[in-house]
């Protein structure tokens, strides 16, 4: 009997409004924020999602619409509770005091208020929505102005949003609106950690030399073909002249995209994958051949190297947002952020490559069973970044003004490039003759058969 009620009372539990329980964690939510100062006050704009507000059960009316006049007095505890208590915002290294809120509306989807700051200004001290508007509580809006006193208005100012909490994956657009200045966006995922609204040249280098350190310890796909350039040259004095070209290949490229240069058609970004693939197994079945093609190894490094750094600008795009008006400063930093984890790599490479050969098999055979390993790799990359590429629809651009003035930029790149490698081919017969013979052919003396055949 005992356990008929308690089966009874289970169902009536799950058959209860689901409005009275926490609300659902939202799946995406975008916020969206304007900071600005003016004169002593930094004013902080936000538009987030009602529905993000999940331990807040806002007064409905009878018909299921949310009820504006008794809503309005829970906004300022809601605001504080979830957007205030996340936000820091820094005038220099002086962390500002927790902002209050100015002013709260709730808005409709439809409202495009927050196009602008001055819009969003007006709209949130402007008159709320009449209370007799009819519209479901999870379906609106939460506007909020927030204030904080500054000494300068003129100052940098810099801002960590914790934000992740409103939904299992957050975007924020930010723009920051400084005083007589162009407007700056910010598009940030989750919790960026702390974001100069207005950096530094120092605080966006050191910002982007990490980022490309990362970035090379992560890219597996450049990492296996920096494997496959140190398998047969194991020696340092061998491997400058070769992770010299690519570096300055793929800066080169880099660069020119980062300023527009590149061609935006959707086909690329799979084409440069494609490719990146591609010479992963063009370098490891030239080890496996055992071609003496070392000295122009450089060459072969270099031309990979312009497709390597499109890669790169693939994924630092997302990233340069956050270089301020610093942008050729951050390219360069990020650049020495990837040669600082290519040469990391290198370290550990070359000594245990020389352990490998020495103990546990031959050289010859070891390059080859190495870089077969490689070649499968990067094969079955090929073939799948070969499919999504055919998925795409090849058109030829039409001939016009823009694209005689893009021609026109690439054959001066060119011009540039063709320059660089008379020169670099000038330093490396310098080199060579400084270093002999035993350099020049890019292998290191060891124990065992001879790379060469």
């Amino acid at each position: 009997m005992h356990r008929n009620y308690r089966l009874l009372l289970a169902a009536l539990f799950f058959l209860l409004p689901t409005h009275v329980f926490a609300h659902d964690i939202p799946s995406d939510v975008t916020v969206q924020m304007f900071v600005k100062p003016e004169g002593g006050h930094l004013h902080l704009l936000v538009r987030v999602p009602l529905r993000a507000m999940r331990d807040i059960n806002f007064p409905q009316r009878v018909e299921g619409y949310l009820d504006l006049a008794r809503a309005s007095a829970l906004l300022p505890g809601a605001a504080k509770l979830w957007i205030a208590g996340f936000i820091e915002m820094y005038e220099g290294g002086t962390r500002l005091p927790n902002p209050e809120v100015v002013s709260t509306r709730i808005s409709l989807p439809s409202d495009f208020s927050f196009t602008s700051y001055e819009s969003a200004y007006a709209h949130v001290v402007g008159p709320p929505l009449p209370d007799s508007t009819d519209i479901v509580w999870d379906q609106t809006l939460l506007d909020v102005l927030f204030d904080t006193p500054i000494q300068s208005e003129q100052s940098r100012f810099s801002i960590q949003p914790r934000l992740a909490r409103l939904g299992l994956r957050v975007i924020t657009v930010l723009r920051f609106v400084p005083p007589g200045g162009a407007v700056r966006a910010f598009e940030f995922d989750g919790n960026p950690g702390l974001v100069p609204l207005d950096p530094r040249w120092h605080q966006a280098a050191l910002r982007f030399v990490d980022l490309g350190f990362l970035h090379i310890l992560d890219g597996i796909d450049h990492l296996l073909f920096l494997f496959c350039l140190v398998i047969p040259l194991r020696s340092l004095r061998a491997l400058i002249p070769v992770v010299t070209a690519f570096t300055v290949a793929h800066s080169i490229t880099l660069i020119a995209s980062a300023y527009n240069l590149a061609p935006d058609f959707l086909w690329f970004p799979p084409l440069i994958e494609t490719l990146i693939a591609a010479s992963i197994v063009y370098m490891a079945l030239e080890n496996i051949a055992g071609v003496n093609a070392l000295q122009r190894r450089w060459m072969i490094a270099f031309g990979f190297g312009l497709v390597h750094g499109f890669g790169f600008s693939f994924a630092l795009r997302q990233s340069l947002q956050f270089a301020g008006s610093h942008l050729l400063t951050s390219l360069l930093s990020f650049n020495i952020g990837v040669e600082l984890g290519q040469l990391l790599v290198l370290v550990l490479l070359i000594p245990l490559l020389h352990l490998f050969f020495r103990f546990a098999v031959a050289e010859r055979i070891g390059t080859i069973i190495l870089s077969a390993l490689v070649a499968h790799t990067g094969w079955h990359w090929m073939l799948d970044r070969g499919a999504r590429l055919q998925q795409f629809r090849f058109e030829w651009p039409a001939f016009d003004v823009a694209l005689l003035a893009l021609l026109l930029r690439w054959l001066l790149i060119f011009v540039v490039v063709a320059g660089l490698l008379w020169l670099f081919r000038m330093a490396i017969r310098w080199w060579g003759s400084r270093t002999g013979p035993a350099a020049q052919n890019s292998v290191e003396p060891a124990p065992g058969p001879s790379l060469t055949v």
